[in-house]
């Protein structure tokens, strides 16, 4: 498990040969005219993780398994896409099923790429599909919040307490704001998050920027950053362009190419970063003769939750976890040396996981 991201936009801001370039496929067909994304592209990729690797060759791993990223690329959205307008409207469902949601906004100039708007403004770009996404968001609520009204004045405590969550995110939207800004307590999250609004997912502002800008980004980066800040998002500044020439490379011309370009590391390394921060991720390894394997769960999973990732029967049948902070791993020369320097230690069920944990679980059958 990693996570899945949708990546959304305008036609024309290099949300395909983003893709094409993150997932090092050709899949998404990326060219000079709207809609040439006619239906929605899954793409995986392994996220890079130097303690893995690191893991792995101490462990003597035959097999190296990274944990994974989904992309999806969605058509791109145009004004009016929530009524129908475009072919926007037929892929506002996938985002739904995503994790976190990118918008890739275009912060570049060239002559030779039309903008469907006709000017180059990535926050007025980014305000369009957040709007397409808040009417949609509308809609679907204000239908679904008539059903659930009929059967709360009927007396049922559950859609009674399921139209005030609506009217939450109603209220919000009919101010033009998103649904993630609403205030809720502890419990209200997860019906809330069951209520899978489009706007409800937490955003990363993808600035496509130049290749000249890619190291410090630029006057229209800065902008969108600002918003970003603003409203507690996330931000990374990428070069698609950049990143297409380097999903090319051989991988040992790839760090030659980025020093060149006065880039420490490529633009999918910054964005999975960014998007675990934003989305509150840690992860954790497990090491043996036959794989060393990285796993993702959210930051405060405590131990039983971390095995039911692996399988829901460690989880149910949790009894300790083995645990070796990475460092120690490191230090030690593996397992072995941990356990003699007094490095591994026996956690319970309240053990709260922390990134980089090397694991290793007890569990009854």
């Amino acid at each position: 498990m990693g996570f899945k991201c949708g990546i959304v936009g305008l036609p024309n801001v290099g949300k395909s040969t983003l893709f094409n370039a993150l997932t090092q496929t050709a899949a998404a067909e990326a060219a000079n005219y709207p809609f040439c994304t006619i239906e929605p592209n899954v793409g995986e990729v392994g996220v890079p993780d130097p303690r893995l690797d690191m893991l792995s060759k101490i462990g003597k791993s035959q097999t190296t398994i990274p944990t994974r990223l989904t992309f999806v690329d969605i058509a791109g959205l145009v004004r009016g896409a929530s009524k129908g307008e475009g072919l926007g409207n037929q892929f506002l469902a996938v985002i739904r099923e995503v994790d976190a949601v990118a918008y890739v906004v275009r912060c570049f100039e060239d002559d030779d790429i039309t903008h469907v708007e006709n000017r180059i403004d990535p926050v007025s770009d980014a305000e369009v599909v957040e709007t397409e996404l808040m009417l949609s968001d509308l809609d679907s609520l204000e239908k679904r919040r008539n059903a659930a009204e009929k059967k709360a004045k009927g007396g049922d405590k559950d859609a009674k307490a399921l139209v005030a969550l609506m009217d939450k995110a109603l209220d919000l939207l009919r101010e033009g704001k998103p649904a993630r800004m609403a205030k809720l307590t502890p419990e209200e999250e997860a019906p809330y998050k069951a209520l899978q609004l489009l706007t409800s997912k937490p955003v990363l502002y993808v600035c496509n920027v130049d290749e000249g800008s890619a190291a410090t980004g630029n006057a229209f980066s800065r902008k969108v950053e600002e918003r970003a800040k603003a409203e507690g998002a996330g931000c990374v500044v990428i070069s698609a362009k950049i990143e297409s020439e380097f999903s090319g490379l051989a991988p040992e011309d790839r760090d030659a190419f980025l020093a060149d370009l006065g880039l420490e590391e490529a633009g999918l390394n910054k964005l999975i970063r960014e998007g675990y921060k934003l989305l509150g991720l840690i992860t954790y390894f497990t090491v043996g003769p036959k794989e060393a394997r990285a796993w993702t769960v959210t930051r405060g999973t405590k131990g039983p939750g971390a095995a039911g990732v692996i399988h829901t029967d460690f989880e149910k049948g949790f009894i300790r976890a083995e645990t070796i902070a990475y460092h120690d791993f490191v230090a030690c020369g593996g397992e072995v040396g941990a356990k003699e320097a007094g490095k591994m230690r026996l956690e319970g069920k309240e053990y709260v996981v922390k990134d980089g944990d090397v694991m290793h679980f007890r569990f009854a059958n």
